[in-house]
């Protein structure tokens, strides 16, 4: 069975494109594989480096990922800052890790340009904590998304260094972990096409969203004034809400809506109004299962020691033997 290895950052609740890009798979991964998702609390210091409520940022992350259907007995669900055998990694790793090397990462780089007075220590090794996180576990493989691929070869570099220069083939050298399928893409509300929480919140449907925040935001969804020549091609906004329909709605109702597109009568506001009650429909079992959960504290801290305890049972051998191959060893 494949050792896998995956995080969330505590930043924010998790919307529809979080949902069908990995969550959705993560739970089909946990019936296969050996897997361990943390939050990572530690992670989201590199940019929010003093939070408003970091507590209550994770809570959210974790009863979102339960109600999404991550099983704590299936899997390793544990929170990042509960592992010290993370930080001791880390700061081992760093020992090996070259400035230059950091540098020129693709995603440093962007955050010294978007966030210039934060340019932290952390953001720099952010590589080396990510990679700690992994082979900690001696992961085989990581579901990672276009923008941390850079991220997994310095993993694999980090590994690969460290059996180099201990002479050891202790580290597995992790690989991106393949779904066996296209990742649906979930356009936003704004008309870009990919809806995303950084940019626009209005663009993002959220699982926690109530009704009536769900209404509201597609009745401002991004449109155009309709089609002068339906042969045309489609504006972006347009083309995003059919493939929302499309996701979202019965074969009948995208047809429904598709004809009168095409005869020229469509009515954008009555196909909001569709989309928006099938969303619903969709997000209404999420929500309900947070809100359970949510006032649920005592199955909350059964699950994170749960979860602690059996990270820092593989943590610990890993850092155990790490220690004796380094050479720390007692007198």
């Amino acid at each position: 069975m494949k050792i896998v290895v995956s995080g969330i950052r505590p930043t924010g609740n998790l919307h529809l494109g979080n949902y069908f890009g990995a969550i959705r798979n993560f739970v089909k991964m946990q019936e296969e594989n050996h897997c361990f998702f943390f939050i990572a609390d530690y992670h989201s210091l590199t940019t929010h480096p003093t939070p408003a409520d970091l507590h209550g940022n994770v809570k959210t992350v974790l009863v979102e990922f339960l109600a999404c259907g991550l099983d704590p007995e299936k899997a390793t669900l544990y929170i990042q800052s509960d592992l010290p055998e993370t930080a001791e990694l880390y700061l081992l790793l760093n020992m090996n890790a070259y400035i230059g090397e950091l540098e020129r990462c693709t995603s440093f780089k962007e955050k010294i340009r978007t966030q210039p007075q934060n340019v932290n220590a952390g953001l720099l090794t952010y590589p080396t904590l990510m990679a700690a996180d992994i082979i900690l576990h001696k992961a085989h493989q990581v579901p990672v998304g276009k923008d941390q691929e850079q991220h997994l070869e310095m993993t694999r570099t980090f590994a690969n260094r460290f059996n180099r220069l201990y002479k050891t083939d202790y580290f597995p050298e992790p690989v991106a972990y393949n779904f066996g399928e296209e990742l649906i893409k979930i356009p936003g509300l704004d008309g870009t096409t990919k809806m995303s929480k950084s940019d626009n919140e209005a663009s993002a449907i959220y699982l926690a969203d109530s009704p009536e925040t769900i209404r509201k935001k597609i009745m401002k969804a991004v449109t155009d004034s309709g089609p002068v020549d339906p042969e045309q091609p489609r504006s972006q906004g347009v083309i995003n809400l059919f493939s929302l329909l499309s996701f979202f709605s019965t074969h009948e109702t995208v047809s429904h809506f598709e004809d009168h597109y095409r005869a020229g009568t469509i009515r954008y506001g009555d196909l909001k109004k569709q989309l928006a009650e099938d969303i619903i429909r969709f997000t209404a079992p999420f929500r309900e299962k947070m809100l359970s959960l949510a006032s649920d504290q005592d199955y909350l801290r059964k699950t994170t020691a749960l979860g602690a305890e059996k990270a820092r049972e593989s943590a610990r051998k890993t850092i155990r033997e790490v220690r004796e191959i380094i050479g720390f060893k007692p007198f």
